[in-house]
């Protein structure tokens, strides 16, 4: 029915709250700025319970004018993106105040822009028309934007903020570009009228090749992969440490779904060539991300680097999912590949907020602890978090049994099942060239003598939240079963509605 508002519940709420928490805010003294937090998180909250009651139904449904999908796959989604983002709170709380991005009039557009970017952030994921994707796209972009330039006396994060709004809106261009060309092929915007049009009617092959090329640029930005990567260590870098992580977190979430909604379900019959553009992509973004990241002394860009190398195993499994062209095609790989690359980008969401927590855990006012040197010693000045930090490196690297060994075993399983052996041994070489970056990390906090032995001063509900990050960790790796079947139950579900 176009009328039935419940599977847009969780974004109805998540608007009203927003509104709602931006008019409270105005009224709130700064030392009563805990409030706007909380109020933040009991959002999140909210949304969580309406998602989840939709994904406990197990139902797809379609709403307004079937411009927006709720299906197993979007809820499951969205949890982990209400997740990724809250924890995220926990950990920017004490580095976002002590950094006066909290202070003042407006010190609780920091939260309001995180809900409206998780807002746009649930669009995407739930999109069934390109437009209302592009849209969902746009509303996360913008507010991130804006927070990227929220330090507006430091000049390396307005460096950054005009760098990304630039690359941003140029590759929204690209993906506006893109669309218009599908829809002039198709005469359609919404993805199930694409995908029947394309196979009953058929369509202009070159037209649609076109429009495919500038898509796949844009989302290849989104995602940060090779030669779309310029943004993601300069922003990483220059941004906020929170705000690199509501960046570099929960939207790596929307950007998977946004390809799979576009590639799998909108441009099926044109798999033959989106799959050699992403063979293409994960095999540079493989290559320059491990390689790039061995020579930096900055962790937030060794990670940035990290972060592209990671995308590069995203788009094995979205390119794994269909063998050969046309009808002869072999879809039986589908949903495990699909759910594979699921996985591993839920995986590294985990992994990533736990990182850049420990970050911020060891910044303080006036001095970030954004080098290498930084982490010297850590193991001697807290040896549990030295520990959480070791088992995040190690499960970046894909080291037994932590969860993102299981995340890129999965991701290679279904490569090989496609017959494409070479690009398995290909990603198999860039990874154990991978490991060299985190174990030297690993290396710097166990075996260097500490530079600073001040104690670390840190919240008890971010000390709580980062230990329970380095268990889930640890336990996803060694029980993946559970998470794993769940993602493949979604995405079948949702290949099928």
């Amino acid at each position: 029915m176009t009328n039935n508002l419940i599977p847009v519940y969780a974004e109805i709420f998540m608007l009203v709250a927003a509104s709602a928490i931006l008019l409270i805010d105005m009224f709130l003294s700064e030392s009563k700025r805990s409030i706007t937090y909380v109020l933040t998180l009991l959002a999140l909250a909210g949304a969580a319970i309406f998602s989840f009651a939709d994904y406990s139904s197990g139902a797809t449904t379609y709403t307004f004018n079937n411009m927006f999908v709720s299906d197993p796959m979007a809820n499951l989604l969205k949890l982990f993106t209400y997740l990724a983002t809250g924890i995220t709170l926990v950990y920017s709380r004490q580095y976002a105040t002590d950094r006066g991005m909290l202070s003042g009039n407006l010190g609780g557009e920091f939260y309001v822009l995180t809900l409206f970017s998780t807002l746009g952030q649930m669009v995407m994921i739930s999109g069934n028309s390109v437009l209302s994707l592009y849209l969902g796209l746009e509303l996360m972009s913008l507010s991130l934007y804006a927070m990227v330039a929220m330090r507006r006396d430091h000049a390396v994060s307005t460096e950054a903020a005009m760098k990304y709004f630039v690359l941003g809106s140029l590759a929204s261009g690209f993906l506006l570009y893109g669309i218009s060309m599908v829809y002039g092929a198709t005469g359609s915007l919404m993805l199930t009228d694409i995908t029947r049009i394309i196979a009953t009617q058929g369509a202009n092959h070159t037209i649609l090749v076109f429009g495919l090329v500038f898509i796949v640029a844009g989302m290849a930005f989104k995602l940060g992969v090779v030669p779309f990567h310029m943004w993601v260590p300069d922003v990483y870098q220059g941004a906020p440490t929170a705000v690199t992580l509501l960046l570099g977190g929960a939207p790596k979430l929307a950007a998977f779904a946004m390809a799979l909604r576009i590639l799998v379900e909108g441009l099926p019959q044109m798999a033959f060539d989106w799959q050699q553009m992403l063979m293409a992509l994960a095999v540079l973004s493989l290559a320059v991300g491990n390689l790039t990241a061995i020579v930096q002394t900055n962790i937030k860009r060794l990670l940035a680097y990290s972060t592209i190398a990671q995308m590069g195993f995203v788009l094995l499994g979205l390119l794994a999912g269909v063998v050969g062209r046309g009808a002869d095609a072999n879809a039986a790989n589908m949903a495990p590949a699909y759910s594979a690359a699921m996985y591993y980008s839920i995986t590294y969401v985990l992994t990533t907020v736990g990182t850049f927590g420990l970050i911020m855990m060891l910044a303080r006012s006036g001095f970030e602890a954004e080098e290498l040197a930084d982490f010297k010693g850590l193991s001697k000045r807290s040896p549990w978090f030295a520990v959480v930090m070791t088992v995040l490196m190690f499960s970046l690297a894909g080291v037994p049994p932590m969860m993102g060994f299981m995340a890129k075993w999965a991701v290679l399983q279904a490569v090989t099942a496609t017959g494409q052996i070479w690009l398995a041994i290909v990603a198999v070489l860039f990874s154990l060239i991978g490991a060299f970056y985190y174990l030297r990390v690993v290396k710097v906090m166990w075996f260097d003598e500490p530079a600073d032995t001040a104690a670390i001063a840190t919240p008890f509900d971010m000390r709580v939240v980062l230990s329970l990050n380095g268990v889930a960790v640890v336990l996803l790796g060694v029980m993946p079963g559970a998470l794993l079947g769940t993602c493949l139950t979604a995405i079948k579900a949702t290949l099928a509605s």
